[in-house]
Protein backbone atom coordinates (compact mmCIF):
# COMPACT_ATOMS: atom_id res chain seq x y z
CA UNK A 1 0.00 0.00 0.00
CA UNK A 2 0.88 3.57 -1.02
CA UNK A 3 0.07 6.84 0.88
CA UNK A 4 0.31 10.43 -1.11
CA UNK A 5 1.93 12.73 1.74
CA UNK A 6 0.46 16.40 1.95
CA UNK A 7 -3.08 16.50 2.44
CA UNK A 8 -3.23 12.31 2.74
CA UNK A 9 -1.01 11.74 5.98
CA UNK A 10 0.09 15.44 6.65
CA UNK A 11 -2.12 18.26 6.80
CA UNK A 12 -0.76 20.68 4.27
CA UNK A 13 -3.38 22.69 4.14
CA UNK A 14 -3.40 24.35 7.74
CA UNK A 15 -0.20 24.26 7.98
CA UNK A 16 0.29 27.11 5.14
CA UNK A 17 -2.67 28.90 6.00
CA UNK A 18 -0.62 29.66 9.56
CA UNK A 19 2.61 30.32 7.86
CA UNK A 20 1.10 32.97 5.17
CA UNK A 21 -0.60 34.71 8.20
CA UNK A 22 2.19 35.19 10.71
CA UNK A 23 4.37 35.97 7.59
CA UNK A 24 2.32 38.25 6.27
CA UNK A 25 1.49 40.02 9.65
CA UNK A 26 5.28 40.50 9.45
CA UNK A 27 5.20 42.00 6.14
CA UNK A 28 5.71 46.29 6.16
CA UNK A 29 3.30 47.82 4.08
CA UNK A 30 0.14 46.06 5.01
CA UNK A 31 -2.72 47.27 6.51
CA UNK A 32 -6.29 46.42 6.64
CA UNK A 33 -5.39 43.08 4.94
CA UNK A 34 -8.28 40.35 4.29
CA UNK A 35 -6.10 37.24 5.57
CA UNK A 36 -8.77 34.79 4.48
CA UNK A 37 -8.48 36.34 0.28
CA UNK A 38 -4.89 35.78 0.99
CA UNK A 39 -4.39 32.27 1.62
CA UNK A 40 -7.34 31.31 -1.24
CA UNK A 41 -4.62 33.38 -3.37
CA UNK A 42 -1.86 31.78 -2.06
CA UNK A 43 -3.04 28.04 -2.37
CA UNK A 44 -3.79 28.93 -5.88
CA UNK A 45 -0.39 30.44 -6.69
CA UNK A 46 0.79 27.38 -5.07
CA UNK A 47 -1.07 25.15 -6.96
CA UNK A 48 -0.12 26.85 -10.45
CA UNK A 49 3.58 27.20 -9.64
CA UNK A 50 4.10 23.42 -8.66
CA UNK A 51 2.26 22.47 -11.51
CA UNK A 52 4.77 24.25 -13.62
CA UNK A 53 7.70 22.90 -11.32
CA UNK A 54 6.36 19.35 -12.01
CA UNK A 55 5.94 20.06 -15.46
CA UNK A 56 9.88 20.88 -15.88
CA UNK A 57 9.69 24.46 -16.22
CA UNK A 58 10.37 25.84 -13.20
CA UNK A 59 13.01 24.78 -10.57
CA UNK A 60 11.93 24.15 -6.90
CA UNK A 61 13.87 27.59 -5.73
CA UNK A 62 11.76 29.23 -9.28
CA UNK A 63 8.18 28.34 -7.99
CA UNK A 64 8.87 29.42 -4.51
CA UNK A 65 9.60 33.18 -5.53
CA UNK A 66 7.26 33.06 -8.62
CA UNK A 67 4.52 32.94 -5.91
CA UNK A 68 6.14 35.22 -3.75
CA UNK A 69 6.67 37.98 -5.92
CA UNK A 70 3.25 37.57 -7.48
CA UNK A 71 1.53 37.71 -4.19
CA UNK A 72 3.86 40.81 -3.17
CA UNK A 73 2.51 42.72 -6.82
CA UNK A 74 -1.12 41.66 -6.20
CA UNK A 75 -0.75 42.81 -2.40
CA UNK A 76 0.52 46.22 -3.64
CA UNK A 77 3.89 45.96 -2.45
CA UNK A 78 5.46 46.35 -5.74
CA UNK A 79 8.21 44.31 -7.47
CA UNK A 80 10.76 42.26 -5.34
CA UNK A 81 13.89 41.00 -6.13
CA UNK A 82 15.31 37.81 -5.44
CA UNK A 83 17.20 38.62 -1.95
CA UNK A 84 13.83 40.40 -0.40
CA UNK A 85 11.76 37.16 -2.23
CA UNK A 86 14.14 35.03 -0.97
CA UNK A 87 14.38 35.89 2.21
CA UNK A 88 10.49 36.65 2.83
CA UNK A 89 10.11 32.76 1.86
CA UNK A 90 12.71 31.89 4.55
CA UNK A 91 10.34 33.23 7.08
CA UNK A 92 7.62 32.10 5.81
CA UNK A 93 9.02 28.32 5.43
CA UNK A 94 10.10 28.44 9.41
CA UNK A 95 6.67 28.75 10.06
CA UNK A 96 5.61 26.40 8.08
CA UNK A 97 8.07 23.74 8.87
CA UNK A 98 6.77 24.50 12.78
CA UNK A 99 3.37 23.78 11.58
CA UNK A 100 3.44 20.68 10.24
CA UNK A 101 1.59 17.56 11.77
CA UNK A 102 0.21 14.27 10.52
CA UNK A 103 -3.38 14.63 10.63
CA UNK A 104 -5.42 13.07 13.46
CA UNK A 105 -6.08 9.80 11.68
CA UNK A 106 -2.97 8.58 10.80
CA UNK A 107 -1.26 6.88 13.36
CA UNK A 108 -4.64 4.64 14.40
CA UNK A 109 -4.43 3.91 10.76
CA UNK A 110 -0.72 2.72 10.45
CA UNK A 111 -1.12 0.84 13.72
CA UNK A 112 -4.14 -0.82 12.85
CA UNK A 113 -3.03 -1.80 9.22
CA UNK A 114 0.03 -3.32 10.93
CA UNK A 115 -1.78 -5.47 13.53
CA UNK A 116 -4.63 -6.83 11.10
CA UNK A 117 -2.32 -7.30 7.47
CA UNK A 118 1.24 -7.85 9.34
CA UNK A 119 2.77 -8.78 5.83
CA UNK A 120 1.27 -5.38 4.63
CA UNK A 121 4.24 -3.20 3.14
CA UNK A 122 3.81 0.14 3.47
CA UNK A 123 5.06 3.29 1.63
CA UNK A 124 4.56 6.79 0.75
CA UNK A 125 4.33 8.19 -3.06
CA UNK A 126 4.16 11.65 -3.42
CA UNK A 127 5.04 14.41 -5.79
CA UNK A 128 7.64 17.41 -4.91
CA UNK A 129 11.32 17.56 -3.19
CA UNK A 130 12.90 14.75 -1.88
CA UNK A 131 14.47 16.56 0.80
CA UNK A 132 11.28 18.71 2.00
CA UNK A 133 9.24 15.35 1.97
CA UNK A 134 11.64 13.17 3.62
CA UNK A 135 11.50 16.04 6.33
CA UNK A 136 8.14 16.14 6.91
CA UNK A 137 8.12 12.54 7.58
CA UNK A 138 10.91 12.87 10.18
CA UNK A 139 9.30 15.75 11.90
CA UNK A 140 5.86 14.34 11.89
CA UNK A 141 7.04 10.69 13.54
CA UNK A 142 5.92 9.03 10.76
CA UNK A 143 9.66 7.43 9.04
CA UNK A 144 8.73 4.24 11.19
CA UNK A 145 7.20 1.22 9.25
CA UNK A 146 7.17 3.16 5.81
CA UNK A 147 9.47 0.64 3.84
CA UNK A 148 9.17 3.28 0.80
CA UNK A 149 9.64 6.98 0.08
CA UNK A 150 9.27 7.35 -3.62
CA UNK A 151 9.36 11.14 -4.34
CA UNK A 152 8.74 12.67 -7.55
CA UNK A 153 12.08 15.12 -7.83
CA UNK A 154 14.45 11.33 -7.95
CA UNK A 155 12.01 9.58 -10.21
CA UNK A 156 12.18 11.78 -12.90
CA UNK A 157 8.10 11.75 -12.93
CA UNK A 158 4.96 13.11 -10.98
CA UNK A 159 1.86 11.95 -10.62
CA UNK A 160 -0.89 11.73 -12.77
CA UNK A 161 1.69 10.57 -14.69
CA UNK A 162 1.48 6.12 -14.83
CA UNK A 163 5.59 6.49 -14.73
CA UNK A 164 5.99 7.42 -11.06
CA UNK A 165 3.18 5.07 -10.13
CA UNK A 166 4.88 1.96 -11.57
CA UNK A 167 8.25 3.57 -10.41
CA UNK A 168 7.01 2.30 -7.32
CA UNK A 169 5.27 -1.02 -7.80
CA UNK A 170 9.32 -1.44 -9.68
CA UNK A 171 10.34 -0.60 -5.84
CA UNK A 172 7.96 -3.06 -4.01
CA UNK A 173 8.28 -5.82 -6.43
CA UNK A 174 4.66 -5.83 -6.90
CA UNK A 175 2.52 -5.83 -9.86
CA UNK A 176 0.04 -2.47 -10.31
CA UNK A 177 -3.17 -5.05 -9.66
CA UNK A 178 -0.93 -5.82 -6.53
CA UNK A 179 -0.93 -2.22 -5.07
CA UNK A 180 -3.16 -0.08 -3.31
CA UNK A 181 -3.06 3.71 -3.26
CA UNK A 182 -4.37 6.06 -1.19
CA UNK A 183 -4.32 9.92 -1.82
CA UNK A 184 -6.62 12.75 -1.11
CA UNK A 185 -6.93 13.94 -4.63
CA UNK A 186 -9.30 12.92 -6.74
CA UNK A 187 -8.03 12.73 -10.47
CA UNK A 188 -3.80 13.18 -9.55
CA UNK A 189 -4.13 10.37 -6.80
CA UNK A 190 -7.13 7.94 -6.94
CA UNK A 191 -8.00 8.33 -11.02
CA UNK A 192 -4.28 8.57 -12.01
CA UNK A 193 -3.44 5.54 -9.74
CA UNK A 194 -6.35 3.23 -11.11
CA UNK A 195 -5.42 4.28 -14.62
CA UNK A 196 -2.05 3.15 -13.81
CA UNK A 197 -3.30 -0.49 -12.86
CA UNK A 198 -3.35 0.40 -9.41
CA UNK A 199 -6.29 -0.02 -6.82
CA UNK A 200 -6.76 3.90 -6.50
CA UNK A 201 -9.07 4.96 -3.45
CA UNK A 202 -9.86 8.45 -2.84
CA UNK A 203 -9.65 9.77 0.63
CA UNK A 204 -12.11 12.83 0.31
CA UNK A 205 -11.55 14.95 3.48
CA UNK A 206 -13.73 17.37 1.94
CA UNK A 207 -16.65 15.88 1.08
CA UNK A 208 -17.45 16.23 -2.38
CA UNK A 209 -19.78 14.66 -4.65
CA UNK A 210 -18.36 11.05 -4.56
CA UNK A 211 -17.40 9.42 -8.36
CA UNK A 212 -18.56 6.28 -8.80
CA UNK A 213 -16.39 4.70 -10.15
CA UNK A 214 -13.55 5.09 -7.78
CA UNK A 215 -13.28 4.17 -4.08
CA UNK A 216 -14.10 6.47 -1.73
CA UNK A 217 -12.96 6.86 2.20
CA UNK A 218 -13.54 10.00 4.61
CA UNK A 219 -11.19 9.28 6.76
CA UNK A 220 -8.32 6.87 7.15
CA UNK A 221 -10.26 5.04 9.29
CA UNK A 222 -12.48 3.62 6.99
CA UNK A 223 -9.14 2.01 5.08
CA UNK A 224 -10.26 -2.17 6.51
CA UNK A 225 -13.65 -2.10 4.86
CA UNK A 226 -12.10 -1.21 1.68
CA UNK A 227 -9.67 -3.12 1.53
CA UNK A 228 -11.90 -6.03 2.42
CA UNK A 229 -14.19 -5.16 -0.59
CA UNK A 230 -10.29 -5.23 -2.63
CA UNK A 231 -9.69 -8.23 -1.71
CA UNK A 232 -12.94 -10.14 -2.92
Amino acid sequence: MLFDLDGTLIDHDSAAAVALTRALEATPGLSHLDHERARHRWRELENLAMDRYLAGDLTFTGQRRLRVTSIAAELGLGTWDNPRTDAWFASYLRHYEAAWCAYDDVQPALRALAVQRPGLTIGVLTNGDADQQHRKLRRTGLTAGLSEVIVSSTVGAAKPDARIFHHGCTRLRLSPAEVVYVGDRLHTDAIAATNAGLHGIWLNRSNDPPHEDISTIGTLGDLPAVLAEIDR
